[in-house]
């Protein structure tokens, strides 16, 4: 299908699906009411847009997964659970962690470095190619998780054109409340040995949070043994108009590195190892300070934090170290104005950031980043129809550095947007925006290019149009999306490199690149005793020129699904299941070889006593044998891959104070 014919039907979509929808009135006398005020559901309320704000008011989809959702669903990881509930493919991570790497919006193997990753109002991202450790946070401390489907470059600047997950901790919330404590212990397949234990000391306007968390596991292959250690602490002290805080937080992540497999040795046995001495450890440790102010019209907050990061990967043949040091600040202001036929909600503030590397060794280097941004976002609601404008734009100074061969990046870009959301007659309304998004090539790209070759920044222009629709059971959004990206940078495995051992391989700016795809998004509740939860996507990520021309970006799977329910059978029983499908995708840019698709399942049975609740799970109930990270092609037959692992079974004992 010709992409002007797909742009048109999904462009069509949303209306007529509106016309399907039955009609409830609106209520538009009130920039503080839901689009969907009469709609007998309760206000999703998101903080993705740095400030709280009801979610049915956005031009863009905020995907949110409560703490009761997380509960039910017996996840034990942040990725984990915005793939099995959200749906969003993820590929399995080198470190036995239980982690992955997500993909909100077919980035490929470029996909950490395209969206950003907020944990109570801190960036986490690196200026390398690794990813934010997200392992040593326990589970049971979230509070919420906000996924920002497409670009949040306004916002969050750099790296922001394919999301962001924005996650929220108990602590972070805010709130007032009561003294609690929660245990919490697992064992299950592959020797798992978990135990998470919180507690939370509140009087008067003081709070002290404590978590920490502990997990063995030997994991579903050879040498894939880990160990992780977490402990996270948040004081703060707040009043009806003002909130001061200091957190503090470490983790620490040991495994075997099992590498990679051929295909033969995948079909003989997915659970072997060729790396049998490989190891690798990882230490985190965060520090920040955070105030929010209340004063009449006016909100204010500020973030500051300090992090640190120790990677080691020992083998028989070398030791690979570094250190990372990195700070944020962040001061942010918010402003509403209600007038007698508008409304104006004025967002604006600035961040800047530094990041510093330091590889050991002879062939050591220190790497660079260095970041200041203003930005501003304001929104106007015409109070007699609903209708809702909003325009941001943010200017963002980066410089990257790396001393060995002295490169040296400087660069100064805009992120804008532009977005509406009109109520329709009906329970629903339709949201649209258009914008501009960026990144700069990281420590790891640039240093590794062609001869003389310089990266050139990679820029996004971002279209959404979707729907939202509310009923008494039912909420569900369609999105529509398109990004056209000029020289996205990326690794090309067959581009001539005399800086390449193998002379071939290097870091370099692609033709152009398309995202665009169609999102569906439902939850419903078939009695109060059944939830149900649905989550599907057609996705192409292709190249529009060059000699890869027509062919789909590397793993980047055109069809994901996912469908979840809970189920209250008895009282204090409940029973979850899921389902996960996605479908076939490419691990190479010739499209030459294939990824098979496969299909999960889980299921969990849930029973509560006084305050307690022991649960017993089930992932890949199946025991599907499949796999989601590979790397190369050989004579059509994919090679490079890091197996799934098969059927786990787990039992847990949660105790609530």
């Amino acid at each position: 299908m010709k992409t002007a014919v797909m742009c048109a039907s999904f462009a069509a979509l949303p209306l007529a699906l509106a016309a399907a929808f039955p009609t409830v009135s609106l209520a538009q006398d009130s920039p503080k009411t839901s689009l969907l005020s009469n709609v007998d559901l309760k206000e999703i309320r998101v903080t993705a847009t740095r400030f709280s704000e009801a979610n049915a008011a956005l031009a863009f989809g905020v995907s949110v997964i409560t703490a009761a959702e997380i509960r039910s669903t017996g996840v034990t990881t942040v990725n984990e659970a915005i793939s099995k509930l959200l749906g969003v493919p993820a590929r399995v991570d080198f470190f036995g962690s239980g982690n992955s790497t997500l993909d909100l919006r077919g980035f490929g193997i470029t996909a950490n470095s395209n969206q950003v990753v907020v944990v109570d109002g801190l960036r986490l991202n690196e200026s390398d190619l690794s990813s934010p450790s997200l392992s040593g946070i326990a589970i049971d401390s979230i509070e919420k998780i906000e996924v920002l489907r497409g670009s949040g470059a306004v916002l969050y600047g750099e790296g922001a054109t394919g999301g962001v997950i924005v996650i929220t901790t108990r602590s972070g919330k805010g709130m007032q409340r009561a003294s609690s404590a929660q245990l919490s212990t697992s064992v299950g397949s592959y020797g798992l040995r978990e135990a998470s234990a919180s507690a939370a000391l509140a009087r008067g306007g003081f709070s002290l949070d404590v978590t920490g968390n502990q997990r063995r596991s030997d994991n579903h292959r050879a040498n894939f043994k880990s160990k992780i250690d977490g402990l996270a602490l948040t004081t703060q002290w707040q009043n009806d108009w003002l909130r001061l805080g200091l957190k503090h937080g470490r983790d620490d992540l040991q495994s075997g590195l099992p590498g990679s497999l051929t295909a033969a040795q995948y079909a003989a046995n997915p659970q072997q190892s060729l790396n049998l001495l490989d190891k690798g450890q990882v230490k985190s440790e965060r520090t920040g300070v955070f105030a929010e102010a209340n004063l009449a019209d006016w909100q204010l907050a500020l973030e500051a934090g300090k992090r640190s990061k120790k990677y080691t990967n020992i083998s028989p043949f070398y030791t690979y170290e570094y250190d990372v040091n990195a700070s944020t600040l962040g001061l942010r202001a918010r402003h509403q104005a209600n007038g007698a036929t508008f409304a104006n909600t004025l967002v604006f503030g600035a961040d800047n950031t530094r990041w510093e590397r330091t590889i050991a060794g002879a062939f050591g280097s220190v790497s660079k980043a260095r970041t200041s941004a203003v930005y501003a976002k304001n929104d106007v609601t015409v109070l007699a129809t609903g209708t809702r404008l909003s325009f941001g734009l943010r200017q963002e100074t980066l410089r990257k550095e790396l001393d060995a061969p002295m490169t040296i990046l400087d660069n100064r870009q805009q992120a804008w947007e532009l977005g509406v959301v009109q109520p329709l007659a009906l329970a629903s309304s339709v949201f649209g925006r258009a914008g501009r998004s960026f990144r700069l090539a990281n420590s790891d790209e640039f240093s590794f290019t062609v001869p003389g070759a310089m990266i050139r920044p990679q820029t996004s222009v971002d279209k959404e149009l979707g729907l939202r629709w509310s009923a008494a059971a039912t909420q569900a959004e369609l999105r529509f999306y398109r990004s056209d990206i000029t020289d996205e940078i990326g690794f090309d495995p067959a581009i001539l490199n005399a800086n390449s051992f193998s002379g071939a391989g290097a870091n370099v700016n692609f033709d152009p690149t398309q995202r665009q795809g169609l999102e569906v998004e439902v939850k419903h509740s078939v009695s109060p005793a059944i939830d149900l939860r649905a989550n599907t996507a057609l996705r192409r990520a292709t190249f529009k020129s060059g000699v890869y021309a027509g062919k789909d970006v590397p793993l980047t799977p055109r069809q994901t699904l996912a469908l979840r329910s809970d189920w209250r059978f008895a009282d204090r029983q409940q029973i979850s299941a899921g389902i996960q499908w996605v479908s076939a995708q490419r691990p190479d840019f010739a499209n030459s070889c294939t990824m098979p698709a496969y299909t999960i399942v889980d299921a969990r049975y849930a029973y509560k006593f006084a305050n307690a609740e022991v649960a017993i799970g089930a992932t890949n109930l199946t025991n599907s044998k499949y796999y989601t990270q590979a790397f190369s092609c050989i004579g059509g037959v994919t090679n490079g891959i890091y197996p799934d692992a098969g059927r786990a079974i787990s039992a847990t004992l949660r105790v609530y104070f």
